[in-house]
Protein backbone atom coordinates (compact mmCIF):
# COMPACT_ATOMS: atom_id res chain seq x y z
CA UNK A 1 0.00 0.00 0.00
CA UNK A 2 1.17 3.64 -0.51
CA UNK A 3 1.14 6.10 1.51
CA UNK A 4 -1.69 8.07 -0.45
CA UNK A 5 -3.75 5.24 0.15
CA UNK A 6 -3.08 4.85 3.54
CA UNK A 7 -3.64 8.66 4.01
CA UNK A 8 -7.25 7.93 2.17
CA UNK A 9 -8.12 4.97 4.35
CA UNK A 10 -6.97 7.00 7.31
CA UNK A 11 -8.85 10.04 6.78
CA UNK A 12 -12.11 7.96 5.31
CA UNK A 13 -11.53 5.81 8.90
CA UNK A 14 -11.55 8.71 10.74
CA UNK A 15 -14.91 10.08 9.20
CA UNK A 16 -16.66 7.25 9.48
CA UNK A 17 -15.94 6.48 13.18
CA UNK A 18 -16.56 10.27 14.12
CA UNK A 19 -20.24 9.87 12.18
CA UNK A 20 -21.11 6.67 14.12
CA UNK A 21 -20.02 7.59 17.68
CA UNK A 22 -21.55 11.13 16.93
CA UNK A 23 -25.17 9.00 15.64
CA UNK A 24 -25.14 6.87 19.04
CA UNK A 25 -24.04 10.24 21.26
CA UNK A 26 -26.68 12.27 19.50
CA UNK A 27 -29.35 9.33 19.44
CA UNK A 28 -28.99 8.47 22.83
CA UNK A 29 -27.88 11.46 25.03
CA UNK A 30 -28.65 14.44 22.39
CA UNK A 31 -25.18 14.96 22.19
CA UNK A 32 -22.71 15.52 19.55
CA UNK A 33 -19.23 14.36 19.41
CA UNK A 34 -17.98 18.03 18.81
CA UNK A 35 -19.20 18.58 22.12
CA UNK A 36 -18.73 15.66 24.49
CA UNK A 37 -14.65 16.01 23.13
CA UNK A 38 -14.32 19.52 24.73
CA UNK A 39 -16.77 18.47 27.90
CA UNK A 40 -14.38 15.53 28.81
CA UNK A 41 -11.26 18.09 28.82
CA UNK A 42 -12.93 20.49 30.78
CA UNK A 43 -14.01 17.95 33.56
CA UNK A 44 -10.33 16.71 33.35
CA UNK A 45 -8.05 19.82 33.71
CA UNK A 46 -8.46 21.95 36.96
CA UNK A 47 -9.21 26.01 36.06
CA UNK A 48 -9.52 24.91 32.57
CA UNK A 49 -8.92 27.78 30.00
CA UNK A 50 -10.12 27.94 26.09
CA UNK A 51 -6.67 27.30 25.42
CA UNK A 52 -6.11 23.73 27.56
CA UNK A 53 -9.22 22.58 25.57
CA UNK A 54 -7.93 23.44 22.15
CA UNK A 55 -4.66 22.55 23.45
CA UNK A 56 -5.72 19.22 24.25
CA UNK A 57 -7.57 18.50 20.63
CA UNK A 58 -5.44 20.20 18.66
CA UNK A 59 -7.85 22.81 16.62
CA UNK A 60 -7.43 26.51 16.82
CA UNK A 61 -8.21 28.78 19.67
CA UNK A 62 -10.92 30.36 18.17
CA UNK A 63 -12.27 28.06 17.30
CA UNK A 64 -12.23 26.32 20.53
CA UNK A 65 -13.81 29.69 22.17
CA UNK A 66 -16.97 29.39 19.48
CA UNK A 67 -17.33 26.23 20.38
CA UNK A 68 -17.46 27.16 24.46
CA UNK A 69 -19.53 29.54 23.18
CA UNK A 70 -22.23 26.85 22.57
CA UNK A 71 -21.57 24.59 24.90
CA UNK A 72 -22.19 27.09 27.73
CA UNK A 73 -25.28 27.84 25.53
CA UNK A 74 -26.83 24.52 25.98
CA UNK A 75 -26.43 24.69 29.91
CA UNK A 76 -23.38 22.71 30.44
CA UNK A 77 -20.71 24.39 31.33
CA UNK A 78 -19.88 28.19 32.08
CA UNK A 79 -17.30 30.49 32.28
CA UNK A 80 -15.81 32.16 35.25
CA UNK A 81 -13.03 35.09 36.15
CA UNK A 82 -9.66 34.48 36.18
CA UNK A 83 -8.38 36.37 39.26
CA UNK A 84 -4.71 35.93 38.37
CA UNK A 85 -5.35 36.97 34.53
CA UNK A 86 -8.72 39.39 33.24
CA UNK A 87 -7.90 38.29 29.52
CA UNK A 88 -8.82 34.97 30.20
CA UNK A 89 -11.29 32.76 31.86
CA UNK A 90 -11.90 29.57 33.41
CA UNK A 91 -14.46 27.05 32.27
CA UNK A 92 -16.58 24.57 34.11
CA UNK A 93 -19.02 21.68 33.77
CA UNK A 94 -22.36 22.56 35.10
CA UNK A 95 -23.92 20.09 37.79
CA UNK A 96 -26.08 19.44 33.86
CA UNK A 97 -22.96 18.96 32.11
CA UNK A 98 -21.36 16.91 34.40
CA UNK A 99 -24.43 14.37 34.83
CA UNK A 100 -24.96 14.86 30.56
CA UNK A 101 -21.24 13.45 30.53
CA UNK A 102 -21.25 10.93 33.03
CA UNK A 103 -24.05 9.59 31.09
CA UNK A 104 -22.38 9.99 27.57
CA UNK A 105 -19.22 9.10 28.73
CA UNK A 106 -20.70 5.37 29.08
CA UNK A 107 -22.02 5.23 25.51
CA UNK A 108 -18.84 6.66 23.89
CA UNK A 109 -16.70 4.09 25.65
CA UNK A 110 -18.75 1.30 24.59
CA UNK A 111 -19.10 2.35 21.32
CA UNK A 112 -15.07 3.28 20.75
CA UNK A 113 -14.42 -0.28 22.12
CA UNK A 114 -16.78 -2.04 20.07
CA UNK A 115 -15.56 0.07 16.93
CA UNK A 116 -11.63 -0.50 18.00
CA UNK A 117 -10.78 -2.65 20.26
CA UNK A 118 -13.30 -5.44 19.48
CA UNK A 119 -11.81 -6.74 15.65
CA UNK A 120 -8.25 -6.91 17.10
CA UNK A 121 -6.68 -8.79 18.81
CA UNK A 122 -4.93 -7.51 21.98
CA UNK A 123 -1.70 -7.43 20.65
CA UNK A 124 -2.84 -5.74 17.27
CA UNK A 125 -4.54 -3.22 19.55
CA UNK A 126 -1.50 -2.40 21.38
CA UNK A 127 0.32 -2.09 18.51
CA UNK A 128 -2.35 0.38 16.52
CA UNK A 129 -2.25 2.80 19.83
CA UNK A 130 1.27 2.68 20.14
CA UNK A 131 1.91 3.85 16.27
CA UNK A 132 -0.92 6.31 16.47
CA UNK A 133 0.56 7.31 19.39
CA UNK A 134 4.25 7.46 17.53
CA UNK A 135 3.28 9.41 14.53
CA UNK A 136 1.44 11.75 16.51
CA UNK A 137 4.37 12.85 18.37
CA UNK A 138 5.93 12.92 15.18
CA UNK A 139 3.88 15.01 13.43
CA UNK A 140 4.47 17.49 16.43
CA UNK A 141 7.84 17.57 16.36
CA UNK A 142 9.71 19.50 14.27
CA UNK A 143 13.08 18.48 14.64
CA UNK A 144 12.03 14.95 13.38
CA UNK A 145 9.63 16.50 10.69
CA UNK A 146 10.14 15.91 6.95
CA UNK A 147 7.96 18.72 6.02
CA UNK A 148 9.97 21.65 4.85
CA UNK A 149 10.09 25.03 6.72
CA UNK A 150 8.54 26.71 4.52
CA UNK A 151 5.18 24.70 5.47
CA UNK A 152 4.82 24.26 9.38
CA UNK A 153 2.34 21.06 9.12
CA UNK A 154 -0.60 22.78 10.87
CA UNK A 155 -3.21 22.38 8.79
CA UNK A 156 -6.36 23.05 10.52
CA UNK A 157 -9.56 21.36 10.42
CA UNK A 158 -11.68 23.72 13.08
Amino acid sequence: MDSAALFSDLIRFETELWNTVTARLRSEHGLELHYFEPMQVIARTPDCRVQEVADALSITVGGTSKLVDRIEAAGWCRRRENPRDRRSSYVDLTPAGRRLLAAAGRTFAEEVEGRLRSPLSSRQFQEFAATIRQLRHALRSPATSPISSTNDGRGDRT
